[in-house]
């Protein structure tokens, strides 16, 4: 903010200022430049995002004044892939909200590298949920909201409207029936998923492999899919090495290639099916 003085004697009639030549360049009137720079500069106008989920962006980070959809059935991940975009900017320094989360589960969203001193969390905001969030685009890098379910056009586009004016980030999350009218700049749907850790009625849950499909405005024409971990057994979010094919998981390989090195052992130690059931013995019969 800029303050003129007002005080001081008034110039006498003898002494008059020239008038310039608005044409003249060479000089701006004092405060002017302050007044048109930019008020973020150009290397603060991008947010870090995890290195795993830096190939979801043209530009490999979190763009402020932008709007990301994420959207995904209950259970695939959605959320955790919302929350993880907030980690490494939170970890930077930056302050990020999370507006309509009821359960935000804040150990593992610590676990997704958020910085939990630099997030503001509002769980209930009940039907002033665009308000709250609004609110929020004011005074914080970065907001991800929750709608409830079908949001209004116009809260969609107050949202959108003002995170570009305030050079914020906007995530929109969005599960089930959830939907944003006003489409996002990107936008990251979360497809089919598989967990890893359970074998066949034993194990421990490590990781959740989903497929994630990249679209909008921003993603240059191009609609591309990859394959992460949401989360893997870290607790961070990771890129699988190769994407799921026609279903199988990594679990049903894995059985399977139990089954067979158990039906290789079991033929090889003269043994017949699972009931063990030990061979004739040459020229005799069985005792």
């Amino acid at each position: 903010m800029f303050a003129f003085s007002t005080t001081g004697a008034a110039p006498s009639p003898d002494h008059v200022t020239p008038r310039r030549d608005p044409r003249d360049p060479r000089e701006l009137p004092a405060g002017l430049a302050d007044r048109v720079r930019p008020t973020t500069p150009v290397a603060g106008r991008t947010l870090p995002v995890p290195a795993p989920l830096a190939p979801l962006f043209p530009s490999g980070s979190l763009r402020r004044g932008t709007t990301t959809v994420v959207s995904g059935q209950p259970g695939h991940g959605a959320t955790t892939l919302a929350l993880a975009l907030l980690g490494a900017a939170s970890a930077a320094g930056s302050w990020c909200a999370a507006v309509g989360l009821p359960d935000p589960g804040v150990v593992a969203a610590a676990g997704l590298g958020l910085d939990l001193r630099r997030v503001v969390f509002v769980p209930h905001p009940g039907t002033g949920w665009a308000e709250a969030a609004g609110d929020l685009l004011s005074g914080v890098d970065a907001v991800l909201v929750r709608p409830p379910g079908r949001a209004r056009l116009t809260a969609a586009r107050h949202l959108t409207a003002r995170a570009r004016d305030r050079q914020a980030a906007l995530v929109v999350l969005l599960e089930g029936a959830g939907s944003w009218p006003e489409g996002g700049d990107l936008a990251l749907a979360v497809g089919a998923v598989e967990w890893e850790g359970v074998g066949r009625g034993h194990g421990y849950l490590r990781g959740r492999r989903a497929e994630v499909r990249v679209s909008g405005r921003r993603a240059a024409g191009r609609v591309t899919e990859c394959s992460l971990w949401l989360p893997a057994d870290s607790g961070a979010v990771a890129t699988a090495e190769s994407p799921m094919a026609n279903g199988a998981g990594t679990d049903q390989a894995v059985v399977k290639q139990q089954q067979q090195q158990q039906q290789k052992a079991v033929e090889g130690s003269g043994t017949v099916g699972c009931d063990l059931v030990p061979r004739a013995p040459r020229g005799g019969a069985a005792g």
